[in-house]
């Protein structure tokens, strides 16, 4: 009689991977597989361990109950696979791959791609890609290796930690300031024009804070981008709550109530736990704390960057 196939860890890779996305297509694009090979994995695992993984329909494969349980300990043996990995790489060696990092807009363009000389010159081994799409990457289905959000997940197998604390005021271009009706408090910002995030399109908590200066405050342009606005707010549209590390760079802006008007927000950067022990992801982690302790002065509000 033959005797049925043992599974190998390569099995368990496209098991994950098909596990995370529900797509083969999508799962063959991260494993640089083909949708043939994906699916005859998946086919070979389920023969070997004599279950049945995935439920499939028209639109992909979800997990059955059996699967549900295998994930566990697939995400385990997968866990242990890149300590194992680790360990035994030792030095520059260890500081390969790619690296896929999902970042709020302003931080990425306006911070983050300033890094990037240093970052390459340091590692040239680690390849990255920056996500900048306004929408939550599923850390869960590892659609991104590291997230910069501005408010933690709640709950989860997730490392977390502050990145930084930074500060918000209200700036004005100085010909637009020139031209309008001084601001001596508060209650003069609702005469003026403002520029702002389109409320339905607030991805983050922290974002919707014109409310917080002033209630009457109503943006008369809005967009989802903060290079947009800020762009705007150049050009003499209005005025705009901006962070003082991108504002700090424009000369030709003014920051508006300076002694009044001061938001906080916050910075956090995280992970699955699982690739918190990737030696590529922990250099890139260590890598974005060391550059925004350096640039500490600009995200809170004193200095440049």
């Amino acid at each position: 009689m033959k005797s049925a196939p043992h599974f190998t860890w390569d099995d368990l890779q496209f098991f994950l991977a098909v596990a995370r996305t529900g797509q083969l297509s999508t799962a063959a694009r991260q494993l640089r597989s083909s949708h043939a090979t994906v699916s005859r994995r998946i086919d070979r695992l389920e023969f070997a361990l004599k279950v049945k993984l995935f439920e499939r329909n028209p639109r992909g494969y979800v997990l059955t109950g059996m699967g549900q349980r295998f994930i566990d300990t697939a995400e385990r043996m997968e866990q242990e696979t890149e300590r194992l990995r680790a360990d035994l790489t030792v030095g520059s060696a260890a500081q390969r791959g790619v690296v896929r990092i999902s970042a709020p807009e302003g931080f990425s363009n306006f911070f983050f791609t300033t890094m990037l000389p240093e970052f390459t010159a340091r590692y040239p081994n680690i390849s990255l890609e920056l996500v900048t799409i306004q929408q939550i990457m599923s850390l869960s289905r590892k659609e991104a290796d590291i997230v910069v959000v501005l408010d933690p997940p709640k709950a989860g197998p997730y490392f977390t930690e502050k990145l930084t604390d930074y500060h918000l005021q209200v700036y004005g271009s100085r010909e637009y300031l020139a031209s309008h009706p001084p601001v001596e408090s508060r209650n003069d910002l609702p005469d003026h024009d403002f520029i702002g995030y389109i409320e339905d399109m607030i991805f983050a908590p922290g974002l919707d804070y014109l409310g917080e200066i002033h209630p009457r405050i109503k943006p008369q342009f809005q967009s989802s981008s903060i290079f947009a606005q800020l762009t705007a707010t150049k050009n003499g549209l209005g005025l705009c709550v901006l962070p003082f590390f991108i504002a700090c760079r424009h000369p030709d802006l003014q920051m508006v109530l300076p002694g009044d008007v001061d938001l906080k927000r916050h910075y956090w950067i995280t992970c699955h736990r699982d690739l918190r022990q990737s030696p590529r992801v922990r250099t890139v982690i260590d890598f974005l704390m060391e550059a925004v302790h350096r640039n500490a002065p600009a995200f809170l509000g004193h200095g440049s960057a």
